[in-house]
Formats: structure tokens, sequence, C-alpha cells
């Protein structure tokens, strides 16, 4: 995407009719666009690089499908999942069943990959929220607009 066009989407993405709106539609864009290409094409991919998260529900126990942006990591085995909800006041629904049952796996480029999932905490939060920022700078909007500390996952592919 040319720097004029990202620019226009993360203003976009940092305002609030946005964090209303977006959670609504995007998912459900992503889910449909993703099973209809067999897993090859994640529509919000084309602004950011995403996965489809299936973890286990923390109470129900059932496969909880959700399409999720992405921060990949260089050693091609860890994914950063950011638990921004678009800036909304809970903490997102799979943030919980990732605390639960760590244990997940993520459709990437249309491969399946079992993860490990790990809350990031302390110093090494802060320096991975960093790196998040520089890669998408409306993640700061969001943490501004809630009193929660925006949860910091990181997803390691089973060896």
């Amino acid at each position: 995407m040319a720097a004029l066009g990202v620019r226009l989407v993360q203003r976009v993405s940092s305002t609030r009719t946005f964090a209303r709106v977006a959670p609504h539609v995007v998912p459900a864009l992503d889910r449909t666009v993703h099973r209809l290409t067999r897993g090859k094409v994640l529509l919000s991919a084309r602004m950011l690089p995403g996965v489809i998260l299936t973890a286990t529900g923390a109470r129900s126990g059932l496969p909880r499908r959700t399409p999720l942006a992405c921060m990949p990591e260089e050693d091609g085995r860890t994914w950063i999942l950011v638990g921004s909800n678009f800036g909304r006041t809970g903490h997102p629904a799979w943030t919980h069943n990732l605390l639960a049952r760590p244990e997940a796996s993520i459709s990437w480029k249309g491969r399946d990959i079992t993860v490990t999932a790990r809350l990031l905490t302390g110093e090494e939060r802060a320096a991975v929220w960093r790196a998040v920022l520089a890669f998408w700078p409306p993640y700061a909007a969001y943490q501004e607009r809630v009193t929660r500390q925006i949860r910091l996952f990181r997803l390691t592919a089973a060896p």
C-alpha cells in the first residue's frame, strides 16, 4: 500500500467511529473471505498482516475463530497479537481464552500452525509495545482511550 494510503488508513482507524463500526464489520468480512478462499486470503491483511486465531473458549471449551491483525516477528516462528479491541473499554474475549488455555492454532498465509500463547509483562512487554507502535501507530490512540493496559501476546509455533 502506498505511503499516503497507509497514513490515511492509520488516521481513519484511530477514530472513535472506526472503533464503533469495525468490530462488527471487519471480523465478519475476514471470516467470509478467508472461508471462501480456503484460507489463502484475509481481507484485513491488505492493511496489516493477519491471522485467524482458533482458541478454546475459556468457559465453553468450544473452538473460537477470530480474525486478528498480528505483528510477525523476524524468526518466522512467532507472532505478536495486540488485544486492543479497537480502543474499546473491555479486553477482547480472545485474550481471556488465551489466558485460560494458551494452546491454540493460527491460520497464517493458508497454513494451519499450532502455537502456544504467552502474555507479555514487564520490560519484555514494554519493548514489544514500542515495536508495535512503530509497526502500527494507531495502537497509541487505542491505549489513550482506555484505562486498562492493552494485552500483548507472543504466539510461538510448536516445534
